[in-house]
C-alpha cells in the first residue's frame, strides 16, 4: 500500500487520534493504547491496556492493509470494541494516517 502523505497524516493524527493514543516508544496508554510497534503486532496485546474481549479475540495482525480496513469503521471491523472513533471514510485520509503511523510508531 502506498500513496499516503505522512505530513498530512500527522495533522490528521493530531486532530483525530492523539487525544486517545500516543505513538512514541515508552509512551503511556491513554483512553486508547500506545501505538508504538503497531505494525506486526496482534490486536489486544499492549501491556497494561484494558482491552475488550472483542479486541483480544479478533487476533488481527496489524499491517497497512488490515489497518486500512479497520480505520474505515472500527466498530464494524471489531464489533464490541470500545474505540469511539467513527473512522476515516475517505481512502486518502486512511492512507495519509497510515503513512504517518509507519514513521511515528517504528
Amino acid at each position: 500500500m502506498s500513496g499516503g502523505d505522512p505530513v498530512v497524516g500527522a495533522k490528521l493524527f493530531k486532530t483525530r487520534c492523539a487525544q486517545c493514543h500516543t505513538c512514541e516508544k515508552g509512551g503511556g496508554n491513554k483512553t486508547g493504547p500506545n501505538l508504538h510497534g503497531l505494525f506486526g503486532r496482534c490486536s489486544g496485546t499492549v501491556e497494561g491496556f484494558a482491552y475488550t474481549a472483542a479486541n483480544k479475540n479478533k487476533k488481527v495482525t496489524w499491517t497497512e492493509e488490515t489497518l486500512f480496513d479497520y480505520l474505515e469503521n472500527p466498530k464494524k471491523y471489531i464489533p464490541g470494541t470500545k474505540m469511539a472513533f467513527a473512522g476515516f471514510k475517505k481512502e486518502k485520509d486512511r492512507r495519509d494516517c497510515i503513512a504517518y503511523l509507519k514513521d511515528a510508531c517504528s
